[in-house]
């Protein structure tokens, strides 16, 4: 089978949030594509940038937003007959895999990449069509207390920390500082305290922080309540009790604001490492000259790899970065009400939105 006839789901009509539920016409699965039946796509704060706050599609809109998907391949065009009834979560990022960036082992700088939900229809639906390649696909059957809908923030919110932390070279001889502790961050903690550095967690919600605390951070410091320098300080006497970190800090911006960015560059000691991985549109004032003073390095990323999926997924499977207690399930018909909560700020865990009616396991 290589068509899939009634599929529907919510196209963002224009930037002020407006989400519009169509029928869409026949998908068809040509050569390396396959449709997937979505079981699950998260709600990320890169969909909110898309939907409020002027940041264009590469694709015109109307258009499907959602890049965080997993589900079931359940057509497959020539070349990927292989993913055929399989579960599979997809890259948030899809490399060509032909370019000089891609050939040169830098995938997430491709120019003729395949991001869902930006260069084409996205996950916010019953059915999205894809390239086959770099799917990661997913055992049939799960540990206790995951799911397949569980497993599509695997596709974004897991994967681009762990991006982040494997470009740090994270170690155990590391003092790891996460900033933002919620979202990606909290995944972020989990996933440094797997690799076996001494975890901060920096947050400006003392819940996310407690839940941080119980996911693998051994200190978590609220910026609204202590001082920056009683913060450097904290961070200090954790480096000496731990005996980490004495080549200096590696710290992971995650939260995606202007003041966390600041907290995190503020960080920086001698022969430090930044990983810039939140995204907000707001701009900050740094002193770079740190980055010289310090023999320190700044680096973002965009995405993950695909080839580094299945190494992600199986610090998942292996109950090492925990999932049930940091996402939410939500109905595709909840999905204009959920963005506007989402904008406002109202919800405590990631949203997973699952096509009404279906249950996976």
């Amino acid at each position: 089978m290589l068509q899939i006839d009634h599929a529907h789901g919510y196209k963002l009509i224009a930037q002020n949030g407006t989400l519009q539920r169509e029928t869409f016409a026949s998908m068809t699965a040509g050569p390396g594509e396959v449709i997937i039946e979505v079981a699950a796509c998260g709600l990320c704060h890169t969909d909110l940038s898309f939907a409020f706050h002027g940041v264009p599609t590469r694709h015109p809109l109307p258009l499907v937003l959602g890049h965080e998907i997993a589900g079931r391949v359940v057509a497959a065009g020539e070349g990927a007959e292989s993913f055929h009834g399989r579960s599979v979560i997809v890259p948030a990022v899809i490399p060509c895999g032909k370019c000089k960036a891609c050939r040169a082992g830098r995938p997430t700088i491709c120019r003729d990449q395949f991001m869902p939900g930006n260069d084409g229809n996205g996950g916010f639906a019953t059915h999205v069509l894809v390239p086959a390649r770099g799917l990661c696909t997913v055992p049939d059957e799960l540990p206790p207390g995951v799911s397949l809908e569980m497993l599509s923030v695997v596709a974004d919110a897991v994967t681009t920390p762990y991006e982040a932390i494997v470009r740090a070279g994270l170690g155990n001889d590391d003092v790891a500082v996460v900033v933002g502790a919620g979202g990606i961050g909290s995944f972020g903690v989990q996933i440094a305290a797997a690799f076996g550095a001494a975890v901060v967690a920096i947050d400006v919600d003392d819940a996310r922080l407690a839940v941080a605390g119980d996911h693998g951070a051994a200190v978590t410091l609220n910026p609204e309540n202590v001082a920056a320098k009683d913060i450097r300080n904290a961070v200090r006497e954790l480096s000496r009790t731990s005996g980490k970190g004495s080549l200096g800090l590696k710290i992971f911006e995650m939260s995606g604001t202007a003041a966390g960015q600041e907290t995190a560059f503020g960080l920086l000691d001698h022969g430090g490492y930044l990983a810039v991985v939140g995204f907000t549109t707001d701009k900050v004032s740094l002193r770079l000259s740190n980055l010289m003073a310090f023999d320190a390095t700044a680096r973002g990323n965009w995405g993950c790899d695909p080839a580094r999926y299945p190494a992600a997924l199986d610090l998942v499977l292996g109950g090492k970065v925990k999932l049930a207690p940091f996402v939410e399930q939500h109905a595709l018909d909840e999905l204009p009400q959920l963005f506007q909560s989402a904008a406002n700020h109202q919800l405590r865990r990631r949203p997973i939105v699952v096509p009404n009616g279906k249950e996976y396991r």
